[in-house]
């Protein structure tokens, strides 16, 4: 008998919670001192003060593997970094620190017995490695455009179900590629507002946010057909 699939609901409680927290994050912005502490001027101190530390780089590529372990949100990590370094050598260190990030999951998953994969996995285990196994650089890189499994999960299952690490490294690459395409031009943007706020582009920003979107969008839905069967 044919399983019955269930149809996603609009996930109502998680935007009510997003929406809290932008409101609460506004009124700490008005009512209290953290508009002062991150002011424009503290922000380009910050990010001067990170180019200007020698060792600052290393701990910014190192950043990304606790990151994703702990699961913090990648993207914030990468618009900071960009914003403080610069466009190109933000993103040479944003792109070291997430390869090696996904190298570190990569060969933890290796090492991990199956049962303990499965049970970080969970039930889609068996359909994402199956995937993985017969799609190999793009399925990986496709897996890198859907929130289910986390990032560091994902480089678990890969490695557990041993994808070449050349398929993996590939895939990987292609996969933080427009993550970072748009983080540099948001961070760009961002950094430009900081020294001056005028020359911001809100057109810029606007078709970036519609493309990757719709980008994203493609990509996950490819991939839930391919674990749907």
């Amino acid at each position: 008998m044919a399983k019955r699939t269930r149809k996603s609901k609009p996930a109502w409680g998680k935007l009510a919670l997003g929406a809290a927290l932008l409101v609460l994050l506004a009124l700490a912005w008005r009512f209290t001192p953290l508009s002062e502490f991150a002011s424009r001027e503290n922000a380009l101190a910050w990010s001067r003060a990170a180019r200007e530390t020698p060792w600052a780089p290393i701990a910014v590529i190192l950043a990304y593997t606790p990151a994703a372990l702990f699961m913090l949100p990648r993207p914030f990590l990468t618009l900071l970094t960009i914003v403080a370094f610069g466009r190109w050598f933000g993103v040479a260190y944003s792109a070291g620190g997430i390869l090696l990030a996904a190298m570190a999951t990569y060969y933890a998953g290796r090492m991990m017995r199956r049962e303990t994969v499965v049970r970080l996995a969970g039930e889609k285990f068996e359909e994402a490695g199956k995937v993985l196994r017969k799609h190999g650089v793009i399925a990986v890189f496709a897996s890198n455009m859907v929130p289910v499994p986390p990032f560091a999960v994902q480089g678990v299952i890969a490695g557990a179900i041993r994808i070449p690490v050349w398929q993996y490294v590939a895939g990987s690459i292609l996969g933080m590629a427009p993550g970072l395409l748009a983080a540099s031009v948001f961070a760009g943007e961002l950094r430009a507002a900081l020294e001056d706020p005028s020359t911001i582009s809100w057109w810029v920003l606007g078709a970036v946010a519609v493309a990757f979107g719709v980008f994203i969008w493609l990509v996950r839905r490819w991939f839930a057909k391919r674990i749907g069967r």
